[in-house]
C-alpha cells in the first residue's frame, strides 16, 4: 500500500512540473519589463542607441537619477502626485462606503434610483467630459490647483467603488446590525464600528483601484494643469522630452521612480485584495 501511494504521489509531482514551467515562464515575461526598465535607467543615449538597449550597463550611470531628481524636477511632481492620490483615495474611501451602505442596506424611497444614477457615471466615457469638465472647473477658478484633478478623480473612481463595496456588504449578516441596535447604537456607530472593519479587505481593493487610476492619469492632468507647481509625476516625466535632445535614461530613472510606489502598495495590500476578491465571489 505504501509503494502504491508513494508511486501515486510522484506521478502527481511529475504532473505538475509542466505547470510549473509554464508558469515560470509567464512569470519571467511579466516581470522582465520591470527588470528591462531599471537597466534602461543606468544607460545614457549612446548606449541605449547603439545596440545594447537590452543587456546590462557597460557603466552604471547613477547620475542618470541625479539629473531626474535635480535638474527635471521628479521628486517635486512625485510630491504633487502623492497629495493628489492620497487625498483622492480618501474621499474615494469615505463616499463610496457610505453610499454602498446606504443603498444596500437602509430603506429609503430613492435608493435603487441613486445607486442606478451613480453606476451610469461607468458609461461615461472619460474623452466625452473632458471639455465640460474644463469649463465647470475654469468658471470655479479652480484650474492650476490639485482640486482640479482631485475632483475628478473622485467622481469618476465612485461607480465602481460602490460596485465592490455594495455587494460585499450584502454578504455581512443583518444580525450584526440587529444586535448593535439593540445595544443602543447608532446608525454611525454601527457603520463605522461593525461595517467598516469588516470590509477592510473590500476597501483596499478600491483603493488601488483608484491608486492606479490617479497615479498613472495623464489626460486630465495635461489638460487642467499648466503652472509648473502642480503638475503631477506623468506629465513631469513627459516634459523630460526635449524638442532636439532627449536623456533616455534620465527618463527611465523619472520612470523607475513613479513605478516603485505601485511594487510597494501591491506588496503591501495584495493579501487584501485576494481576500476580498474570494469573499465577494463566495458571497455572491
Amino acid at each position: 500500500m505504501k509503494m502504491r501511494e508513494n508511486s501515486s504521489i510522484i506521478r502527481l509531482g511529475i504532473g505538475k512540473i509542466p505547470i510549473q514551467i509554464f508558469l515560470i515562464i509567464v512569470a519571467i515575461i511579466q516581470i522582465y519589463p520591470l527588470i528591462w526598465l531599471v537597466l534602461f535607467s543606468f544607460k545614457d543615449n549612446g548606449e541605449i542607441f547603439g545596440g545594447n538597449i537590452a543587456g546590462l550597463p557597460h557603466v552604471w550611470r547613477i547620475e542618470n537619477y541625479e539629473s531626474a531628481i535635480k535638474q527635471a524636477n521628479v521628486m517635486k511632481y512625485f510630491f504633487n502626485s502623492v497629495i493628489v492620490t492620497v487625498i483622492t483615495i480618501v474621499l474615494v474611501l469615505l463616499l463610496s462606503s457610505m453610499t454602498a451602505y446606504a443603498t444596500s442596506r437602509m430603506k429609503w424611497k430613492l435608493s435603487k434610483p441613486t445607486l442606478i444614477i451613480i453606476l451610469i457615471g461607468m458609461m461615461v466615457p472619460i474623452h466625452a467630459a473632458l471639455l465640460p469638465l474644463f469649463m465647470v472647473l475654469k468658471n470655479l477658478r479652480m484650474l492650476n490647483s490639485y482640486w482640479a484633478l482631485i475632483i475628478p478623480y473622485t467622481a469618476f473612481a465612485i461607480p465602481m467603488a460602490v460596485i465592490i463595496l455594495a455587494a460585499f456588504i450584502r454578504g455581512i449578516p443583518k444580525e450584526l446590525e440587529e444586535a448593535a441596535v439593540i445595544d443602543g447604537c447608532g446608525i454611525f456607530r454601527i457603520f463605522f464600528s461593525i461595517i467598516i472593519p469588516i470590509i477592510r479587505p473590500a476597501m483596499a481593493t478600491v483603493a488601488i483601484f483608484t491608486y492606479l487610476s490617479s497615479w498613472n492619469e495623464l489626460m486630465f492632468a495635461v489638460t487642467f494643469i499648466n503652472k509648473a507647481e502642480f503638475k503631477t509625476l506623468t506629465v513631469g516625466i513627459m516634459s523630460m522630452v526635449g524638442n532636439y535632445v532627449t536623456k533616455w535614461g534620465d527618463i527611465g530613472a523619472g520612470l523607475v521612480i513613479a513605478t516603485i510606489p505601485t511594487i510597494l502598495i501591491y506588496i503591501l495590500l495584495s493579501d487584501q485584495v485576494q481576500k476580498s476578491l474570494t469573499a465577494g465571489a463566495v458571497k455572491e
